[in-house]
């Protein structure tokens, strides 16, 4: 997707790594990350089914939540894959094209999950704060022009990075440190300058990242002056029992991120299975747990699920799709 004409680079391919001094037990390894990648698919596509099949559950609160599933969905279809290649197949070779094409979707896919997420927060707040009008303010319309912004904001400040890759020469090292293509992690191997690279990178993770982390936050000073103007106790737990899910999906989400970004640009030198660590938490933890949370935790996602699978009757052996 993204060729590479550079002729001044020692090295044509990069080489992506597993977890270091674990070579020798990748395939016992492989297992648990199977596990999560066959609970990822089945959890995410479920949900983004119920809600596409189920007209009931078509509102806004719905449909973001799977906005969220679907970036979870691409997020671990590239990355993934990619890790068990490397333990099943000792294969982490990986073209600059290729390299940089999944840099890109990943980015991408993450900077999409961070959108969604505000857009979530946002939800929440106006269902709490103005409940009388929770309709009227996020029409079909309003919903549909958030899904377009969240992809073009995403689209617009990613597509500059793997062009900007394009001009490096790659001489010190190929050898990535993580199972993946992250762009702070291939700028670390240019022997050109990084200084543009750097700049727009920061740039980007405090323009989409940075910045929805910090409207998240305000969303829910909002929302907790408007849960302590109630008067009941009671009416206070219902409240914020409305955003526990959405909450374990920014924990999720945030917390290893911006330990890795202040890591990666500002941290000392650590051993390079912290990175990796961390870096699996990330990108792999989040779309295994959050259709896990918001199955346990909501009632009529969990609902709707169980009767897209029930029989007919005794006599018949075929499961039959509710619609």
């Amino acid at each position: 997707m993204f060729p590479i004409n550079n002729t001044n680079s020692i090295f044509s391919t990069f080489l992506v790594t597993a977890i270091p001094g674990l070579e020798a037990v990748h395939f016992w390894i492989s297992i648990p990350f199977c596990a999560m990648f066959f609970i990822t698919l089945v959890g995410n596509a479920t949900i983004v089914a119920v809600i596409w099949r189920q007209h009931t559950l078509q509102v806004p609160m719905y449909l973001f939540l799977a906005m969220l599933a679907a970036s979870d969905l691409g997020l671990s279809l590239f990355t993934f894959p990619t890790m068990l290649r490397i333990f099943w197949l000792d294969a982490g070779e990986l073209t600059f094209s290729a390299c940089f094409t999944q840099m890109f979707f990943i980015h991408t896919f993450q900077d999409f999950e961070s959108a969604t997420i505000l857009a979530m927060a946002f939800d929440r707040y106006v269902a709490i704060s103005h409940p009388l009008h929770y309709s009227s303010i996020l029409t079909s319309s309003v919903i549909a022009k958030i899904g377009l912004a969240i992809v073009v904001r995403t689209l617009t400040i990613q597509v500059p990075l793997p062009i900007l890759l394009k001009r490096l020469c790659f001489c010190h090292s190929n050898v990535l440190s993580h199972s993946y293509c992250l762009h702070p992690d291939i700028i670390k191997l240019s022997c050109t300058n990084t200084r543009i690279n750097s700049i727009y990178g920061l740039f980007v993770l405090l323009s989409t990242m940075g910045l929805d982390f910090l409207l998240i936050l305000f969303s829910y000073i909002l929302i907790l002056k408007t849960v302590l103007s109630i008067a009941s106790y009671g009416g206070r737990l219902k409240a914020l029992n409305t955003c526990i899910s959405h909450l374990c999906a920014v924990t999720l989400f945030f917390t290893p991120m911006i330990c890795l970004s202040i890591l990666h640009r500002f941290g000392p030198k650590l051993p390079s299975h912290i990175y990796v660590t961390m870096a699996n938490m990330h990108f792999l933890i989040p779309p295994v747990m959050n259709p896990i949370v918001y199955v346990v935790k909501n009632k009529q996602i969990r609902d709707k699920i169980l009767k897209l699978f029930i029989r007919k009757g005794p006599e018949e052996s075929q499961v039959k799709f509710i619609t």
